[in-house]
């Protein structure tokens, strides 16, 4: 199986995107997992700080390890940790990847907390990605979030981040927000993310919050050098949906497989959509 250097050397060269997905429960991960076998595509699955701690991290490393050992090219990432402790916590767990969030701390303190993490994690082979600029908003549904461009990642700045730390990839800030927002159109600032890639043409760069984001606008991301898509709000509201749906038509089923089946062929469902969007059929 290719690395995930590999393949993210391989999208950014081509222009296409792993897609990035969060899980809480096994089921979910078996949806993400099948969907991108069938389209043979590489994918990337995570666990936030607060899903890490429900899934358990040596269980969500073992989870993993199952498909990997089947030849599934899935690659665990330990997706907006915020600190030194949890961030170890994954790195000795196993993980494939960390994203070192520390973009709400001065300019200098996200250096030297994510220069850390990039000295421990090498020891381990383990990708490491920061986070430059300010995503607002949380994975939730909420009515409206200002945007201002004073939130973009600045590109020079950037250089300098990536220079000073030694980060495999860059999560960056350009009119995207964490969450879906409903009193509210999303919008990508692609001159922004032009300028970014001139500054940092070789580091894979990471869009985050694509939930409830227009399908052309993230296609005309990736062709401008997004080389990462994160889908979360989005697939967590098909989940609750589906299920309650499920549960309210079957109110006196109590088997866990059969009142979450429809909930896992709707991820299902999602996956596929989005690896097709994000040009990453067929790769593997």
């Amino acid at each position: 199986m290719k690395t995930l250097k590999q393949y993210f050397n391989e999208a950014v060269a081509d222009k296409w995107a792993l897609g990035h997905f969060n899980f809480s429960t096994a089921d979910q991960l078996k949806a993400f997992v099948e969907a991108a076998m069938e389209l043979k595509s590489p994918i990337m699955v995570g666990t936030s700080e607060s899903e890490a701690d429900f899934v358990g991290r040596e269980q969500a490393v073992a989870l993993v390890k199952s498909y990997q050992k089947n030849g599934h090219a899935v690659f665990l990432n330990a997706d907006h940790h915020k600190s030194w402790e949890t961030t170890k916590a994954v790195v000795n767990a196993g993980y494939d990847s960390v994203l070192i969030d520390a973009s709400k701390h001065s300019y200098e303190e996200n250096i030297v907390l994510t220069k850390k993490v990039v000295d421990y994690a090498q020891s381990f082979n383990l990708e490491v990605e920061g986070e430059l600029g300010y995503l607002r908003g949380s994975s939730e549904v909420q009515e409206k979030i200002e945007i201002s461009p004073a939130d973009y990642t600045q590109p020079e700045q950037a250089r300098d981040f990536v220079t000073r730390t030694g980060v495999d990839r860059l999560a960056v800030a350009f009119g995207n927000i964490h969450g879906i927002v409903t009193n509210q159109e999303e919008h990508l600032d692609i001159g922004h993310l032009k300028k970014i890639v001139q500054a940092i043409p070789v580091v894979p760069l990471v869009l985050h919050g694509a939930s409830g984001l227009p399908a052309e606008e993230i296609k005309m991301a990736i062709q401008n050098g997004i080389a990462n898509v994160h889908i979360n709000t989005e697939l967590r509201v098909a989940y609750h949906d589906t299920l309650h749906e499920e549960l309210e038509k079957e109110p006196k089923e109590t088997t866990p497989y059969k009142y979450l089946k429809s909930s896992y062929e709707e991820m299902k469902r999602m996956i596929k959509k989005y690896l097709e969007l994000f040009g990453s059929v067929g790769k593997i």
